[in-house]
């Protein structure tokens, strides 16, 4: 039951909350209070939503026939969807790596028709049942995580440890639907892990 009410949670939160609202997650809010608990730089989490914009908008320009999507963290960014050719899917991922503040660029475009909405309405539910695992695992800050699925392939981005790379792909694997995960990972040492995090107020 605490598992299903996660899910519902994230569901509710990912189709039904407007945009300008805080999300709780964990007790902390997602929203005004997003600095607080992200593991990215405030000037990164900035530039990575402005990479998202930039990039988003390039690519449409380049392939008005594809269903294209960018997601930055940290800089890195993925990009997922689908597009025509093989021509379309290298010379979008020259354009965003042109960008500025781009770092690097991990092209997953497929050269395939258009997900239907139907696919794409099962995309979203398996994202929201991965994050609800998240949340329901003890041993993972599931906001350090960013989940993306395109055609049950799930992507993980994030600032982790292995340990925590390691059990959040097992864990995603565990859910209906997926496929495959594909790690996007910016992966850090346990002790870099503990300078980044809030460090708790003395007593």
């Amino acid at each position: 039951m605490k598992y299903r009410l996660s899910v519902l949670a994230v569901l509710a939160a990912t189709t039904l909350m407007p945009a300008c609202a805080p999300l709780l997650i964990g007790g902390a809010a997602v929203g005004g209070a997003l600095f607080a608990v992200d593991r990215r730089t405030s000037g990164a989490q900035v530039e990575d939503q402005a990479i998202e914009l930039k990039a988003t908008a390039r690519m449409r320009e380049l392939a008005t026939l594809g269903n294209v999507s960018a997601t930055s963290f940290n800089r890195l960014v993925l990009l997922t969807g689908q597009v025509p050719t093989e021509a379309d899917r290298v010379a979008l991922g020259e354009a965003v790596a042109k960008l500025e503040n781009v770092r690097s660029v991990v092209n997953e475009l497929a050269v395939v028709g258009n997900t239907t909405f139907s696919i794409s309405s099962n995309d979203a539910v398996i994202s929201a049942l991965v994050k609800g695992a998240f949340i329901d695992a003890r041993d993972l800050q599931s906001n350090a995580f960013k989940v993306i699925t395109e055609r049950g392939v799930v992507y993980l981005m994030g600032i982790v440890t292995e340990r925590e790379a390691s059990r959040a792909t097992d864990l995603a694997r565990t859910v209906a639907g997926v496929q495959k995960v594909v790690r996007v990972f910016e992966v850090i040492s346990e002790e870099e892990l503990a300078r980044l995090l809030p460090k708790p107020a003395p007593k």
